[in-house]
């Protein structure tokens, strides 16, 4: 594989499933596991197939500083590279170590996450950084164990902070690299089901080099990664280029494609919301948005957005009747989160007339030209980024 591949951003965001497991024991009885017809060679082939040809460059890489790496595995969870890339750096101009963060308004910290979704890292990010400086002084533990216990850290997260800052001989096990390990061993258990996963936890763990030096765990583990995000893809894996090719035993077998196994399918919903976009404009003055925030639990939590409407005629309902002829539709736009298809209904009112909500909607005036220091969800700020048509 050539190295300009394979520091490829295509394909390289990073699942944060099995996030949530318990890593299981590391002791002997996790070596155990080891399938015994897999070759004792495959950590050297992958530590020495990083270094080579593996991803490298990029701005957190080359750094043992927990904040950093922190902040990038939480940023790369089901986003591309190329996407976090944009974030990264700015976001560390605003907030350079955990104590800007933790000291940092909420409404900042959405402000710098916004567009990037899944709003919740960004919550989560808040609160444990200030959990790591009022109950660690500032300091992240230099375990995977003591990194668990944070707020927002998971099982995969804690594993990546811990081998890559402090060596520490731990496996990771995000979507990507379940979908490595599971074809090398082809491994056919449930993975919906808890006891597959602490299995494969501890098949993990037994495939870790022997007695690794701090660079050895940080290619490996960076070797993972980058197989699963560049290499043994989800549906056409490049088998061709994988450097433990003659290892994996989903190969041999000839349907790579079969694993994992996982017998519950996410189920999608499909709900179509109504936005309402109020822009002031005020002879002489700047123009305005109407911005109201969203309820702390469920889609966009916290976040700043337009008020929504479940139907056109809630909407319309809304504004008082004198006004009810001036919006107009938009054209429709489609929005994909995790669980659920929104289909936005934009409608827009211009009005240099105060406006009384009939149903009296609680939110404020926002100048357009400060949008930028609120938390918006990805579509909206898409929307008010553009003249109304």
């Amino acid at each position: 594989m050539s190295a300009a591949l394979g520091r490829s951003q295509a394909n390289s965001h990073r699942s944060p499933q099995g996030e949530g497991t318990p890593i299981g024991p590391r002791t002997a009885a996790a070596e155990a596991a080891r399938a015994p017809d897999l070759p004792l060679t495959f950590a050297r082939r992958l530590i020495d197939w990083q270094r080579q040809s593996g991803r490298s460059g990029l701005p957190w890489q080359g750094t043992r500083d927990p904040y950093r790496v922190w902040l990038s595995e939480v940023m790369l969870q089901q986003t591309q590279v190329s996407t976090v890339l944009g974030y990264y750096p700015r976001f560390l101009a605003q907030f350079p170590d955990v104590f800007a963060l933790a000291e940092a308004p909420a409404d900042d910290v959405m402000a710098m996450w916004s567009g990037l979704g899944y709003y919740s890292r960004a919550r989560n990010l808040h609160r444990c950084a200030q959990v790591v400086v009022a109950q660690h002084g500032g300091v992240f533990p230099d375990s995977a164990l003591g990194l668990e216990a944070l707020p927002g850290i998971g099982a995969s997260t804690a594993a990546a902070i811990a081998a890559f800052c402090h060596g520490e001989r731990i496996s990771i096990l995000d979507g990507n690299v379940r979908r490595v390990l599971t074809r090398l061993l082809a491994f056919d258990a449930d993975m919906a089901q808890l006891p597959a996963q602490r299995e494969l936890w501890q098949r993990a763990q037994a495939l870790l080099p022997e007695t690794p030096s701090n660079g050895d765990m940080t290619a490996y583990t960076q070797g993972l990664m980058d197989l699963g995000a560049t290499v043994c893809l989800r549906s056409r894996p490049l088998c061709g280029r994988c450097p433990v090719q003659d290892l994996c035993v989903a190969h041999a077998k000839g349907v790579p494609q079969n694993y994992p196994v996982k017998t519950r399918s996410l189920k999608r919903r499909h709900e179509s919301w109504w936005l309402l976009w109020l822009r002031g404009q005020d002879v002489g003055a700047p123009g305005r948005v109407w911005l109201e925030r969203r309820p702390a639990r469920g889609i966009w939590a916290d976040l700043y957005c337009l008020p929504v409407f479940d139907s056109e005629a809630s909407l319309l309902a809304a504004l008082p009747p004198g006004l009810r002829g001036a919006a107009r539709a938009l054209e429709p736009v489609s929005h994909s989160l995790t669980h659920r298809e929104l289909r936005l209904h934009p409608w827009l009112l211009e009005t240099s007339q105060p406006v009384e909500f009939a149903t009296g909607l609680s939110g404020q005036w926002v100048e357009e030209a400060a949008l930028v220091q609120y938390g918006l969800p990805a579509p909206v700020r898409l929307l008010l980024s553009n003249d109304p048509p």
